[in-house]
């Protein structure tokens, strides 16, 4: 059979990349100032950025029924069957949208809708994983059951520039946001499965990024203890806002875990919203 791998923009691939891996990316909507931007399509990283420093009133929303089902369908008279990878469940209620939608009798045994719960570098491994097995002539079904078996054997820790966007969400009451920002206060948050929690607290870049490395080196050690290393353990680096100044952090990564390849992308901006730009994340 043949298989469409379908993912969204929350995996960090851009159109071009899934032009060059041969799947199918669904763009994230966002509203800013009242009109509707498609992420990689009408709104560029830096345009995102851009407006975010303005200040303008940014909200995440999700791909509307209607484009979900009209690009299965187009899929649909070239492939047999496809997998469906969204966002975490526990991050957007575009997963449940998705999963509703295939239970349709156009979509039955035909569309599988995987309840990874990653985002990122975890989600883009995930929709690697997926083309790999669908090549090895696996079914869509197994493929689905394959990865959400899995889905917890990743983590994501990330630390933020500034506490002005955690503040403005509601994550971060305004005094705890001041007395953070007087104290030089950085957070490190993680994603694992549903949430994004708080992890722990340290105070500046360079005592954040230290815990992050700890944080994974602990994760390792215990979670993936059974693992081989680089052999079957992938390591991936993401970042808000400038790409030339988070190089470094790649390096510090690299020399802090030698041996592994590390990937480094940008975090998609449904986190990005929420965080700000200066972020780095492992």
């Amino acid at each position: 059979m043949k298989i469409a791998v379908v993912t969204d923009s929350n995996s960090g691939i851009t159109q071009a990349q899934a032009k060059e891996m041969g799947i199918t990316v669904l763009p994230m909507p966002f509203m800013i100032d009242g009109e509707t931007y498609y992420e990689d399509i009408t709104l560029t990283q830096e345009q995102f950025y851009q407006r975010l420093k303005d200040n303008s009133d940014i909200s995440t929303s999700q791909p509307t029924p209607d484009s979900i089902m009209k690009l299965w369908d187009e899929l649909l008279k070239e492939y047999d069957q496809i997998v469906h990878i969204p966002m975490s469940s526990g991050l957007s209620g575009s997963c449940q949208t998705a999963r509703m939608l295939a239970q349709d009798e156009p979509y039955e045994d035909k569309v599988f809708v995987v309840n990874n719960q990653r985002i990122s570098v975890t989600q883009l491994q995930s929709v690697m994983d997926a083309k790999t097995m669908a090549e090895k002539g696996w079914t869509a079904a197994e493929i689905k059951e394959e990865l959400e078996r899995t889905k917890f054997d990743s983590d994501i820790y990330i630390t933020v520039d500034t506490l002005k966007y955690l503040k403005k969400g509601g994550r971060l009451t305004p005094a705890a946001a001041a007395i953070g920002t007087v104290l030089n206060l950085k957070p490190v948050l993680r994603i694992k499965g549903e949430k994004l929690d708080a992890f722990s607290k340290t105070r500046g870049w360079k005592a954040a990024k230290k815990a992050m490395i700890e944080a994974v080196r602990h994760t390792m050690d215990t979670d993936f203890a059974d693992s081989q290393g680089p052999e079957n353990l992938y390591g991936a680096a993401a970042y808000t806002g400038d790409a030339d100044s988070a190089q470094e952090w790649k390096g510090e990564l690299e020399e802090a875990f030698p041996g592994f390849d590390i990937y480094m992308a940008p975090l998609s901006l449904s986190v990005a919203c929420h965080i700000g730009p200066g972020a780095r994340a492992v």
